[in-house]
Formats: C-alpha cells, structure tokens, sequence
C-alpha cells in the first residue's frame, strides 16, 4: 500500500476538487458545443495525467477512482461504470507513454483515445446483444485525436503555472 504524505494527501484532495469543478463545467459547456453524443473534451482527464506525472501512477489511480466515484452520485451507475473502464484504459496507456519518455502531447492523445476505446469494451460488454457499438468507433477516435490535442495543450499549462506546487 502507497503511503501519502500529509502534503500529498492534501495536494490530491485538492487536485480532486479541480477535477470535480472541471467535470461539472464540463457537463454544462458540452452541450452548447454542439459535439457528437458521448464526446467530451475530458477537462478532468487534465487533472489525473498532471497528477500521474507529478505524483506518480498511484495518485492518478486514487484520483480515476475518486472521479468514477463522483460520477456514480452526480449521473448514475452506467456513467460510472464507462467512466472507470475508460479511466483505467487511459491510465494504463498513459502510464505506459510516461515510463517510454513520451511528450505530453503523447500522453494526451493516447489517454484519450484509449480512453473511448476503454468505453466502447465497457459497452459491448454490458450489451453483448448489439453488436452495433463499434459502429460508432471512428466518431470517437477522430474526437479522441482532437480532444487530446486539446488536453495536452491544457497539461502543459497547468504543469508551467504549478512548478512551484510541485517542489
């Protein structure tokens, strides 16, 4: 069992809390965006790949189960369950991406692709009946190209303006 100092323990809660804010504007911004059903520019996945390559894997596997947490109470058990599948594809690949020396904009573009591709096996698992699910993959590649474009432009920002946080 990984030990957190009391610092670290503190920098988590706090870096859960942004993630929490995060993923609440998100839920209110992406309908007004006008994107395809299930594509989101993943705000909150922000805050777990910073807290990966500051804190180590650990503190981004407290925080993707903290965020599937939240995502049980705020919009159900289906929303958890694709929100935890995505969320540790993602991790595994990103910690993965992190160990090789990848960049952040590797780091993004993989975490958010594999994390629709983690959604997608979460859901032809529950609906193993439908085989139409796949169907929907290239939707969710293209958007996962584009938004990790995005969140690793957000990575980099949030890792410039909180160097001192992490001394």
């Amino acid at each position: 069992m990984k030990r957190f100092t009391t610092r670290k323990t503190a920098q988590l809660g706090l870096l859960f809390a942004l993630a929490m804010g995060l993923s609440f504007l998100e839920m209110q911004i992406t309908p007004l965006l006008g994107l395809a059903p299930g594509v989101k520019p993943g705000l909150a996945n922000v805050v777990v790949m910073y807290s990966m390559v500051s804190m180590g894997a650990f503190s981004g596997l407290v925080l993707t189960l903290l965020k599937a947490g939240f995502v049980l109470m705020v919009q159900g058990p289906m929303a958890a369950v694709l929100s935890l599948c995505g969320g540790l594809c993602a991790l595994g690949a990103m910690v993965l991406v992190h160990k090789l020396k990848g960049t952040d904009f590797m780091l993004a573009v993989t975490g958010a692709v594999l994390h629709n591709a983690g959604q997608l096996a979460a859901l032809s698992f529950l609906f193993i009946q439908s085989g139409y699910t796949f169907y929907y993959a290239p939707v969710l590649l293209i958007s996962g190209l584009c938004m990790g474009t995005l969140t690793s432009w957000l990575l980099k920002h949030m890792r410039t303006r909180m160097k001192k946080w992490d001394s």
